[in-house]
């Protein structure tokens, strides 16, 4: 496969990946659905066998990951970030597009992923938090909290979404807050221990 094929793939699907993108990421639709460009120039195209799944799949989980690493880092005070918070005369239009864009990530999370499942996601592509802390928070061995992070990307670039309960929707937003708050990871652990152990 030549670039001119991967290229020819990439535009053939890229309006789709531009709603994904909208969907979940907002305003930064466009970056995100370049980031995955620049995924899929690098990759060895040749093992791809669907390339509209991969680069959907590519996109989803871009997406995720700029919304959610965006949301932490303008909460977080201290520890999981270094100082990069929001500032005093940020648009407030924007931020308000930006706790939309998180409600919609946790929601997808808590329709695709178990517990710790959503966890391990966030801890590790949210907040870099290293795998061995994970599997302490955990309570599990570093080989399975990498098992769990891989599972979820893995559930989050595949379809068939569940039912999201209003109740969990909103104790997960809380959560996540609160880590981005205080850098204290507790609060997420915590709501994994309540909603399950899966």
């Amino acid at each position: 496969m030549t670039i001119d094929d991967g290229l020819h793939d990439f535009l053939g699907v890229r309006d789709r990946l531009l709603r994904i993108a909208r969907g979940i990421a907002g305003p930064d639709a466009e970056d995100v659905v370049q980031d995955a460009w620049l995924r899929w120039n690098g990759t060895d195209r040749t093992v791809v066998r669907d390339a509209p799944a991969f680069l959907s799949r590519t996109t989803t989980r871009l997406s995720l990951t700029r919304t959610t690493t965006a949301y932490a880092r303008h909460q977080s005070p201290v520890g999981l970030w270094p100082a990069e918070r929001a500032q005093p005369g940020e648009d407030p239009a924007a931020m308000v597009v930006e706790a939309d864009q998180l409600r919609g990530a946790m929601a997808l999370l808590l329709s695709r992923l178990g517990p710790r499942e959503r966890v391990a996601f966030l801890l590790r592509e949210a907040f870099a938090l290293p795998y061995r802390q994970i599997a302490g928070l955990l309570g599990v061995t570093e080989a399975h909290a990498r098992q769990l992070t891989r599972r979820a990307r893995t559930r989050l670039e595949t379809s068939g979404d569940s039912r999201v309960s209003s109740v969990d929707h909103r104790d997960l937003l809380t959560a996540f807050t609160e880590v981005s708050r205080t850098g204290d990871p507790a609060a997420l652990v915590s709501h994994s221990f309540r909603t399950g152990s899966s």
